[in-house]
């Protein structure tokens, strides 16, 4: 028995001792810049042109015949009236109508070219929350220190914030090195397939082979990651895929009053019930493993402990981290029950039932491996499974966090903003920037607009808004980002 003690002792005592080293060695990824002065720009007058960019009506629909193509145009008015100096400067096309594609052209046609992305649309006002909102959704209204309206996040401050750097660098006389296009699609909120992937086909055509592509999906964010009190700049290394999967049973139907034993509602209830209570296993890897690798040695000594020891502790940190739906995301392919559909009357029953389930994938799974999952569990023949063929992706590629213009990316946002924290990270959404993965190995999704907890409900929300000042120093990131890249 001593001896199992003593050599229970000197287990621990070693694990102890390289659990201790590996915390204390775990050195900051954090690139080490000399901050530039702060561009000068009138704060007003960029809030000013956000906002009358927020006036136009540019929402999508399912429904294609339901878009307005005068408020796609009048926007397009506004933005040629309101950077006179960008629209003499550079080249535009219209691409299937409404997609917007402007080329800079650089003097060095040995440089692979930037492509800097944003979308148009914005999705609707849901029926009803109209005068909930603080300001009105389409009035653009500039109070209490914010921009307010649909599309200030998402994403028309990107969009006009890339064009006000563009227009600012023009204004200067600036010259470009390597080409840059900006490439503005007009259906992002419904799959970007009329707009970002006719842009990303014209350009594939064209052989245009990007040094990197940067859209949205990160952001600056304060008080969103625990233990870290500095602004963390999530820049987006990769995003998730999608599918959503229908699952449908037909039983004998007729009058309620002699059910059979089994339902077609019941057997579909039954299955999904299976599917959340066994989802898709939780793991730390790929852009997760990278971002834990960035955020530990930020952190205090016990968090950076479990940061740096993950070999021993991982479990601890995935259970903490998931606890949480944003944690949660980060670490699984996720299982949301969205849709049920069955039955006429409530004394009739239903002879089909039907069922889909929206599954975001975590790098590393994919299309097929869910639909394996989903017939495992639900492991019933009367249910009938299968991949709704309009509504799915694989996840995205992994931009290498080791590549120059992760690293350039990084330094940008720390030159500009010193304090900030920068990090890789998943995109637990979708954006156009998927359907520009095989012009470039290295697609970026990050604005600079400030974020914070309270600002996560206002994307697709009520009250989306944008601080005058965050949107300013996010155009201040574009202009140092063409410094930096393009110039």
């Amino acid at each position: 028995m001593k001896r199992v003690l003593l050599a229970v002792a000197l287990v621990v005592v070693v694990l102890a001792a390289v659990t201790l080293e590996r915390t204390v060695n775990l050195r900051s990824r954090q690139p080490q810049v000399t901050p530039v002065a702060a561009e000068p720009l009138d704060t007003a007058a960029l809030a000013r042109r956000l906002a009358g960019a927020l006036r136009f009506k540019t929402i999508s629909f399912q429904d294609s015949n339901q878009v307005d193509p005068r408020e796609f145009e009048g926007l397009h008015r506004y933005l040629r009236d309101s950077f006179p100096k960008l629209h003499a400067a550079l080249k535009l096309e219209k691409v299937n109508g409404y997609g917007l594609l402007y080329q800079w052209t650089g003097s060095d046609a040995g440089l692979a070219p930037v492509v800097l992305l944003a979308h148009q649309d914005v999705v609707p006002i849901e029926p009803g929350t109209e005068g909930r909102w603080t300001e009105p959704p389409f009035e653009g209204r500039i109070a209490g220190g914010y921009v307010w309206g649909r599309g200030a996040l998402d994403d028309k401050g990107s969009l006009v914030g890339i064009l006000e750097a563009v227009e600012h660098l023009v204004a200067a006389g600036a010259k470009p090195r390597r080409t840059l296009y900006l490439a503005f699609g007009y259906d992002e909120e419904v799959g970007g397939r009329r707009g970002a992937a006719r842009i990303a086909e014209l350009l594939a055509s064209r052989n245009v082979h990007p040094e990197f592509v940067l859209d949205e999906g990160g952001a600056l964010a304060t008080g969103l990651i625990a233990g870290v009190e500095a602004p963390v700049a999530l820049i987006g290394i990769a995003e998730k895929g999608y599918v959503t999967v229908e699952l449908t049973a037909q039983a004998e139907g007729g009058h309620s009053s002699m059910p059979p034993r089994a339902t077609a509602v019941g057997i579909v209830a039954a299955g999904l019930t299976r599917l959340e209570a066994r989802q898709m296993p939780r793991a730390i890897r790929g852009p997760t493993a990278d971002m834990f690798d960035y955020l530990g040695p930020e952190m205090p000594f016990a968090p950076r402990l479990v940061m740096a020891n993950r070999w021993l502790l991982g479990g601890i940190l995935t259970s903490q981290f998931g606890r949480t739906p944003q944690g949660n995301a980060l670490l699984r392919t996720t299982t949301a029950p969205t849709v049920l559909q069955a039955g006429v009357k409530e004394n009739v029953l239903p002879s089909t039932a039907r069922a889909l389930v929206n599954f975001r994938i975590l790098p590393g799974d994919s299309v097929a491996t869910v639909l394996e999952h989903v017939r495992r569990v639900v492991d019933d023949p009367r249910i009938g499974v299968r991949a709704l063929e309009t509504t799915f992706s694989n996840p995205s590629p992994v931009t290498p966090v080791e590549a120059e213009p992760f690293q350039l990316l990084a330094r940008t946002i720390r030159q500009v903003v010193p304090a900030t924290v920068v990090t890789p990270w998943l995109v637990v959404g979708a954006t156009d920037s998927r359907h520009y993965a095989r012009l470039t190995p290295n697609v970026l999704r990050f604005v600079g607009a400030t974020v914070g907890k309270d600002d996560l409900r206002r994307v697709h929300g009520m009250d989306e808004r944008v601080s005058v000042q965050g949107y300013a120093d996010a155009v201040r990131i574009y202009i140092q980002l063409l410094k930096n890249a393009v110039l």
